[in-house]
């Protein structure tokens, strides 16, 4: 069932998602070469608690996780693709780092993410992060009164195809509201003109993943939360927050 949100509660949905942008913007100015995983995520913990914030990430548990979730952000590397868990691991020069980070504040969730590239970058790196952000960008313009849910899906993945990239096909968007995952679902890839008509009031996160390699296989790591490419390739992970309005879109979790 999918709740439309009024016109305060959305509001009050943009200073939670305010607190993200913050965590992440505070997260990608520490993020350097030696930094540990762990130590970014105390980074991003510090300003859910300067704001007051909890975070909906740490203890959740979907059915197909193994154990609680353990940090405040998923910090995904490499060939990880979302769900990354942070470690004591250090970041080296070119990795390419996929932060995605969520805050609840007085009853209602923010939650976005971004992708970024530590140090010296490759050109393909690059450009895959670009497209991510374009593809975040195409699916957010698309998310206007009278369309329906596949026109995001749609534009996201028009964007990341015609770039050559895969696309998982069982994870993408979702509602948000006082809960992180709410109704709809919102894919990476589908028909213009189908799915849910999107309504004043609707919030929603939309989120591209990208793989390098072109495939849309994945695999589980060891620790039953990372998912990483079976091709070994790179991928990035771009989300926003955004509320449907009759005025259009308008991004929850935008940065400064």
């Amino acid at each position: 069932m999918v709740e439309l949100k009024t016109d305060p509660s959305i509001d009050a949905m943009y200073e939670a998602g305010q607190v993200v942008a913050r965590a992440l913007t505070a997260v990608r100015e520490a993020a350097d070469v030696g930094v540990s995983l762990l130590e970014l995520d105390e980074v991003a913990h510090d300003v859910l608690r300067e704001a007051g914030a909890s975070s909906p990430f740490l203890g959740y548990r979907p059915s197909f996780a193994p154990t609680p979730f353990p940090a405040v952000i998923c910090a995904s590397v490499n060939d990880a693709i979302v769900h990354g868990v942070p470690t004591g691991r250090r970041l080296r020069d070119g990795d390419l780092v996929s932060i995605d980070c969520g805050a609840a504040l007085n009853g209602w969730v923010g939650d976005s993410a971004i992708s970024f590239v530590v140090g010296r970058a490759r050109p393909q790196d690059v450009r895959l992060v670009e497209t991510a952000e374009r593809a975040l960008a195409a699916g957010i313009a698309a998310a206007v009164v009278g369309n329906r849910v596949g026109d995001i899906a749609h534009a996201v993945g028009t964007v990341c195809r015609g770039a050559g990239y895969g696309i998982m096909d069982d994870f993408g968007g979702h509602g948000v509201g006082r809960r992180m995952h709410e109704d709809p679902a919102i894919p990476n890839e589908g028909r213009p003109g189908r799915g849910l008509p999107l309504r004043h009031g609707m919030v929603i996160a939309i989120e591209p993943m990208l793989i390098a390699g072109g495939g849309d296989d994945y695999h589980v790591a060891p620790d039953g939360w990372t998912l990483c490419t079976n091709d070994g390739s790179r991928a990035a992970h771009t989300e926003h927050t955004v509320a449907v309005t009759d005025n259009g879109p308008r991004v929850l979790t935008q940065r400064g």
